[in-house]
This record gives C-alpha cells, sequence and structure tokens, in this order.
C-alpha cells in the first residue's frame, strides 16, 4: 500500500491511496469462506456451497466492500498521523474510480480531494480589548417589573367594549393579500400613541382595519402579532384586518402578601422592601444573561476579524453540494457561503484554544449539567428532594435518548461555555454601564 500527499495549494490537496492484492486479498478470502459457512443456495446442503460458486456469486461485492472498509480506515489513520487539519470530509475522485474494471484488475488506485487549514495564530491576552455594557437596574426598570407582575397575577375580565390598557384577540387577515392568521393579539398600550383610539370601544365581532407598518413602535410587536421573525415582518405592508372574538382587561394585583406568594414562592418575601429587593436580583441575573451574551457576540466578531485563517473556499463550496442531496445550489452557497465562512473561522478559533489549554468535558460533568436542567425544568430543588435517587436514572435516560444526540448537545454546551470562560478571564473587557433603553439600541445597531 502507498498513501501520498500532493498539497496543490496551501488549502487544497489530494490523497493517493494505492492498493496491491496483497493489501486486501486475505480479508476478501476470509470472508468468502464465511460466507460459504452461511450461504444457503439451492442445490447445496448447508455450510457446503463450493469456494467457487461463492465466489462467482459474491466475490465481486465482498472485493468492494473490504477495499472500501480498508480505504476509510487507512486514509483516516493517515490524516490522524500526518496532523492534518482538514474540513469537511474526505471527496472520492468518483470519475476515476468509475473506470475502475472489478472483475480483472487487481491493483487499485484511489483519489480523495481535501480542504486543509494550515497551522494559525490568535491573540488571547489583555491586548484583547472588547467592550461589554451591563445594564443599570434604575428606578423605572423597578417600577415597570412591578407593574408587569401586578397585572400579569391580576384579576381578568371580559368587558364588552374595549379601553386603553385592555387586550384584543381574534381573526387577522391582510385587507388586499392572502395572508391570515387565525389568532392575533393587540395589547393596546402597546399600539402606537397616534393608533390606540382605533382599539377602543370595539365590541365582540367588531372588525377594525390598521396600517401594519404604524400599529406599532417596536417591530418585534409586529412580528409577534403576525407570528413572523422581525426580518419577514419588516416586509410586510399595508391594510390589516382584525376580527375581534374576545377583550380581557385585567386588574393589577395589590402588593401584598399574596402576590409576593404567586411571584416567588409562599413566604419566600415578606414585605414590599424585600419584594423589591428580589424583584432587583432576578432582573439583574436576567440582564447579566444578556450582557454576557452580548459581549460573548462582541468576542467572536474580534477573533472572526483579527484571525488570519486561509479557507480551502473551491473544496468546501464543493463539498457542500456533494453532500447536502441536493438541498445546496449554487444559489444557496452564494447567498449564504460568507455566513458559513464566519462559523467555520470561529469553530477553528475555539479548538485551537480549547487544544492549546487542553480544555476538556467529562462524562460527569455532562450528567450534572443534564440534573440541573430537570430540576430547573421541573421546579426547582423541591423536585430534586422528591426524585432522590431516581434523578440520576432521568438523567441518564435523557442523554441516552435521540441516540445520544442530547449527551453531545450538553457536552458541546459545557466546552464552548468553559472556552468562553477562558477567554473572557484573560483578555481585557472594556465595561460601559447603560440603561435597558440604551442596551436595546446597542444589540438592535449591532451588525457582524
Amino acid at each position: 500500500m502507498d498513501i501520498t500527499l500532493n498539497k496543490q495549494k496551501g488549502t487544497e490537496g489530494t490523497i493517493n491511496i494505492k492498493l496491491a492484492e496483497a493489501d486486501y486479498q486475505n480479508q476478501v478470502e476470509k470472508k468468502l469462506g464465511e460466507y460459504a459457512k452461511k450461504a444457503t443456495i439451492k442445490g447445496f446442503r448447508p455450510g457446503k456451497v463450493p469456494a467457487g460458486v461463492v465466489k462467482k456469486m459474491f466475490g465481486k461485492s465482498i472485493l468492494v466492500e473490504e477495499i472500501n472498509h480498508l480505504l476509510s480506515h487507512k486514509l483516516n489513520d493517515y490524516i490522524k498521523e500526518q496532523n492534518l487539519r482538514i474540513l469537511g470530509e474526505p471527496l472520492p475522485n468518483l470519475e476515476k474510480s468509475s473506470l475502475i474494471d472489478w472483475d480483472t484488475q487487481k491493483d487499485f488506485e484511489f483519489e480523495y480531494q481535501i480542504g486543509i487549514v494550515e497551522d494559525f495564530k490568535y491573540e488571547l491576552s489583555d491586548k484583547v480589548k472588547v467592550k461589554s455594557y451591563p445594564i443599570e437596574i434604575d428606578q423605572k426598570v423597578v417600577t415597570d417589573t412591578v407593574e408587569d407582575l401586578r397585572k400579569r397575577f391580576g384579576k381578568v375580565e371580559y368587558p364588552e367594549a374595549s379601553a386603553l390598557g385592555d387586550n384584543v384577540y381574534g381573526d387577522l387577515r391582510e385587507k388586499n393579500g392572502d395572508f391570515k392568521r387565525e389568532y392575533g393579539f393587540i395589547a393596546t398600550e402597546k399600539v402606537s400613541k397616534k393608533e390606540q383610539q382605533t382599539f377602543i370601544g370595539l365590541k365582540k365581532e367588531d372588525e377594525v382595519e390598521f396600517d401594519i407598518a404604524k400599529i406599532f413602535d417596536e417591530i418585534a410587536l409586529t412580528a409577534n402579532l403576525l407570528g413572523l421573525s422581525e426580518e419577514e415582518a419588516k416586509k410586510m405592508k399595508g391594510t390589516f384586518v382584525l376580527k375581534i372574538n374576545t377583550i380581557s382587561r385585567t386588574e393589577p394585583s395589590q402588593v401584598n402578601q399574596e402576590l409576593f406568594d404567586r411571584v416567588f414562592g409562599k413566604d419566600a418575601v415578606n414585605s414590599e422592601e424585600e419584594f423589591i429587593t428580589k424583584i432587583k436580583e432576578t432582573v439583574g441575573e436576567n440582564y447579566k444573561r444578556e450582557t454576557q451574551h452580548f459581549l460573548d457576540h462582541h468576542i467572536e466578531d474580534y477573533y472572526i476579524k483579527n484571525t488570519s485563517i486561509a479557507l480551502p473556499e473551491t473544496f468546501l463550496k464543493k463539498w457542500l453540494k456533494a453532500t447536502s442531496e441536493g438541498k445546496v445550489t449554487d444559489e444557496v452557497i452564494e447567498k449564504e457561503f460568507d455566513q458559513y465562512k464566519r462559523s467555520i473561522v470561529w469553530d477553528l478559533v475555539r479548538n485551537k484554544i480549547a487544544e492549546d489549554h487542553k480544555i476538556a468535558v467529562d462524562g460527569n460533568e455532562v450528567k450534572s449539567r443534564a440534573k440541573e436542567m430537570i430540576v430547573a425544568q421541573f421546579g426547582g430543588p423541591a423536585i430534586a428532594e422528591q426524585l432522590g435517587d431516581r434523578l440520576d436514572a432521568i438523567a441518564d435516560n435523557y442523554l441516552q435518548n435521540e441516540n445520544g444526540k442530547n449527551f453531545m448537545n450538553l457536552y458541546s454546551q459545557l466546552r464552548n461555555d468553559k472556552i468562553m470562560k477562558l477567554i473572557r478571564e484573560t483578555i481585557k473587557v472594556e465595561e460601559k454601564k447603560v440603561s435597558v433603553d440604551e442596551f436595546k439600541k446597542i444589540v438592535e445597531e449591532h451588525t457582524h
């Protein structure tokens, strides 16, 4: 057997494998013998089929199977031995393979196209400066949160006619188009001030018309009404109609022990002062997650912009088309390839950081994360006490489901968490405190 690498340029190359009869013959003969023992062929007793008959009937398929098996193992071993960092999977030269005469040939030659990533450098030190925007919890945030909780846990009524602050529900349709949605929901207080009067005094079965581009000041609210993404919602224009079938009004709850218990659990807080403190803690944790998520976005942007990695673009485009079962066309590649390259570069950087700093995740960590997730999903620490030892079995069952996909998903999350933690602790994060509205504006203006 002879395996050689032919580098056509820095990022593209081929691996050639030459097989002689001696490389595969013993295994083929062994398989033929196994077939002879098991084969059931009319005219012969089981296990007594002559080797010549078995070879004539199954010889070619066994030869192809064993050579493919041998090629797969030797190709992977060679890539590991040569420390080649490849993208995608090696692509066989089907044109050359189609010329093989499996009936007469004894020696074979195969060629595989590969995409290579050569070694690259990245910066991981306090020389890297990335901005972060911690959100300050001001009085407005606290007041808005309290009011939202009062409404959420308030008493719901169903008036005959709508007033400002009510919610209206109904069938939504485009007046001069095909768009329809059986369930449409509009919170009248969220409607643009110039349009609010349109939704006052409505009754069941009334139809109200409005300009979809003017009804809300925030595109997120329009998207929610239509059940579309924000990008899709931005494209919607013209007059829409809502046929009212329900009007709801919520009388806000009093700020008392009943509200405290409903929000945070019985006797978790026992005064309005403790209630406000708990709200600040909870909101603070939520904002901290949003801030960190946005910081991670900036870190990703930094490394993609400042890490020089030459990608085998010609190979990648060919590989994407070859392995997509016809789903990836030239048009799709043209539209999405830049974003695909971003994800590849970021994966390469993260993987190299993990390799260089020996970041690893073991099975016990994955199981612990699964148990934390299960406990959070089904009611917190109290459910953990009730489940006791059964929690381990539930976690094991979850991780084994989906053919191990759940395990790999949590493994990837944990590994990424460790990588990002290392990066955040090593680089210089420049913080600028902002209000909630300022944070939202910065996020909206952020582009890759």
